[in-house]
């Protein structure tokens, strides 16, 4: 790593999976350095459980990643998920000294739209600003320099359980790592997975994780909704294990390969060999019948999104429709389903990126972790070039990255 050059780190701690992300950015973009993956053992829905396994899990990870890109990890950015997190929307309004909006005003109003009662037991993870407005001006973007007597901002306030948020901090600095920052993990799903036309447009991402669905919702350029459900990909893997009669490794293999969200999308001879329990012989099922046990579970996660969409009060303003993303997303036929039951236009939302070898990380289940990377890039302070953030110049140590890639599928 060259003096002009920095590391940037995103730690993905998921229920299925944690991911370390490691990229080197220069005044010419960002370019993927170094990858790691690990089963996830210490997480339920999103919440650690237990702090020894969750630690091996990012020991792991880490590990992996260090090798590949070279360069000891000391610092990431890192994502939090789980039901305990709940967002609010909030105005605060100021007076410009001198008549000219200054950085420490823009402060100020952000302190001011930050002052709402929050339980002892919850604490702050992110301010996300949707609009300022000066004097009678609304939509303001960069305030800063204009002028005006009365400054005013929209805020999306997000507040996660202080001990739930504690647990992740304890995990990474016993492993020797200091977080920098803690994110939404569907905001950093969002940064990967979403076009600016959509987000001006009205958009909603549905993020469905192995033991969580994290929505978000954009309209005009801004965040103005989050929530998450204690349901995923695991109740899909679940269901399989039981209506199969297989144990919940091999359901999980069955669902990556072979799932599929309705009957009529499989040949009606396709057969797919399942192991059994308890040291059994295989047996030879019809492909079909994962269609009629994946859909009503998919369906009913869907379906309890969408529920809770409406609550956002501009559900009907969504032009750009419903992007869906996660491990999840991969399953046959999830954008159909995913139309039918919102009503609206659908698409699976891959990470956006450019250059030789981006493939690697192309796949839904890596959004959280490449949008990570991106906000771990945007909040450091190296210079580099606008509109960079997204482009991924790879090098050559892609092609041991794009062969583990094919053998962990």
């Amino acid at each position: 790593m060259s003096k002009s050059e920095q590391m940037v780190v995103g730690l993905d701690l998921g229920t299925t999976k944690t991911c370390v992300l490691v990229g080197l950015l220069s005044e010419d973009g960002l370019e993927v350095a170094g990858f790691g993956t690990a089963p996830s053992k210490g997480l339920r829905k999103g919440v650690v459980i237990n702090l020894d396994n969750t630690v091996e899990s990012i020991r792991q990870a880490v590990e992996e990643a260090e090798k590949m890109c070279g360069q000891k990890i000391k610092v990431v950015q890192t994502g939090i998920a789980g039901s305990h997190l709940q967002g609010l929307n909030s105005h605060g309004i100021i007076g410009v000294k001198d008549r000219e909006v200054s950085a420490h005003d823009v402060e100020q109003v952000l302190d001011a739209a930050r002052a709402v009662a929050i339980p002892l037991d919850r604490e702050v993870i992110d301010t996300i600003p949707q609009q300022f407005f000066l004097d009678d001006q609304e939509g303001v973007v960069d305030p800063v320099g204009m002028s005006g007597v009365r400054l005013e901002v929209d805020v999306h306030i997000v507040t996660a359980a202080a001990a739930s948020l504690q647990n992740v901090y304890r995990c990474c600095n016993r492993v020797g790592l200091d977080v920098k920052g803690v994110v939404l993990q569907q905001l950093a799903s969002s940064r990967a997975v979403l076009t600016d036309e959509e987000r001006e447009l009205g958009v909603i991402l549905v993020d469905v994780g192995g033991g969580t669905t994290d929505i978000a919702v954009f309209i005009n350029g801004n965040i103005c909704y989050t929530a998450s459900l204690p349901l995923g990909g695991n109740q899909v893997t679940n269901d399989i294990a039981i209506g199969l009669r297989t144990p919940m490794e091999a359901a999980e293999k069955i669902k990556r390969h072979y799932g599929c969200t309705a009957r009529n999308q499989v040949d009606q001879d396709e057969t797919i060999e399942v192991p059994s329990v308890g040291g059994r012989p295989p047996r030879k099922l019809s492909r079909q019948i994962l269609g009629e046990i994946i859909e009503p579970r998919l369906e009913e996660i869907f379906e309890l999104a969408n529920r809770e969409l409406h609550k956002s009060g501009v559900y009907d303003q969504m032009v750009s429709g419903v992007v869906i993303t996660g491990g999840t997303a991969l399953l046959a036929g999830t954008a159909e389903l995913a139309e039918k039951v919102f009503e609206l236009q659908a698409r699976v939302g891959f990470p956006e990126g450019h250059g030789s070898g981006f493939e690697a990380v192309n796949n839904p289940m890596y959004a959280t972790a490449v949008g990570l990377l991106q906000y771990a890039a945007e909040d450091s302070s190296l210079p580099r070039r606008a509109g960079n953030f997204s482009r991924f110049e790879v090098g050559g140590f892609f092609s041991k990255l794009i062969a583990w890639f094919k053998d962990f599928f």
